[in-house]
């Protein structure tokens, strides 16, 4: 499955890194990956495409992580971080394709 789509690509140009820094629970998610064994979410909240002279591209991501535990931290990971992880069976990480943008504070743990 193809993690970025172009559509999430040209919703993510409205939230740049920092862009949404001071909204707190009212900060927009634009998108959702997640572990088909249930071990880790990702929600993204702001990306940047970024270039590199030596490695080529990547897309930096800012957003919420939950872990299979229910705990919550923001921070910032990669789209080449999330492609590379590799689960049981052969599985990879996915995107929610029924995921629909709405504001961290209706995110459902």
């Amino acid at each position: 499955m193809k993690l970025l789509t172009r559509s999430i690509e040209k919703e993510l140009a409205k939230y740049p890194l920092y862009s949404q820094q001071s909204k707190g629970e009212d900060a927009e998610v634009v998108c959702k990956f997640f572990s088909p064994v249930g071990a880790f979410t990702w929600y993204v909240l702001e990306g940047e495409y970024l270039e590199f002279d030596e490695i080529g591209f990547d897309w930096q991501f800012f957003g919420i992580v939950i872990n299979n535990y229910g705990e919550k931290e923001y921070g910032y990971f990669n789209l080449s971080e999330l492609e590379s992880i590799r689960l049981p069976h052969g599985l990879t990480i996915e995107r929610d394709i029924w995921f629909e943008k709405c504001k961290v504070k209706y995110i459902q743990q």
